[in-house]
């Protein structure tokens, strides 16, 4: 019996490492989701913009900045139905008037939206720049082209120097 002893250790042993390998976990799944929501991205890029009138301005009375000129802003949005660029002057007291400050794009519109491709007076509240009607996922640069008409109703006393009139601009993308 004594001599049994090792033999059957051996065997066990031998028995443990030669286990069948559909004892063994060999695959396994693991369901990942990703619970996104529509969501929109802006930057300004221009955060001033000054227009000094030249002579021929007065002539036709009124000074504009367009396209790369103007005001600049960068978009992006991973809606599926697009989204909508806004812009508005919410100034107390703006400095040039309302009436006289106008905007337009021609930036072009995305698949399915708008552009604002007409002169248009600002407002004080939101109005639409530019969209579009599906997801915009890589940046898009939206100028803003700017005019100020009636320019004699914005004096400036005689010396040097200039007078200064301010308005500010507010963007907002908002996803569809």
């Amino acid at each position: 019996m004594i001599r049994r002893l090792p033999a059957l250790a051996i065997v066990l042993a031998c028995g443990l490492l030669t286990a069948p390998a559909s004892f063994a976990a060999n695959t396994g799944t693991s369901a990942v989701t990703l619970a996104a929501s529509a969501n929109a991205v802006l930057q300004v890029l221009d955060a001033t913009m000054t227009l000094t009138p030249a002579a021929i301005d007065y002539d036709n009375d009124f000074v504009q900045v367009t396209g790369a000129s103007g005001l600049r802003v960068r978009l992006k949005s991973n809606s599926s139905t697009g989204c909508v660029l806004y812009v508005k002057c919410t100034d107390a007291s703006p400095q040039i008037a309302l009436a006289d400050l106008l905007f337009k794009t021609q930036t072009a519109a995305g698949a399915g939206g708008s552009t604002l491709s007409s002169y248009t007076p600002i407002t004080a509240s939101d109005q639409a720049l530019w969209s579009t009607g599906a997801a915009q996922i890589a940046f898009i640069q939206v100028d803003t082209d700017l005019r100020v008409q009636n320019l004699f109703a914005y004096p400036d006393a005689i010396g040097p120097g200039t007078t200064s009139y301010t308005n500010n601009l507010t963007y907002t993308v908002v996803a569809q």
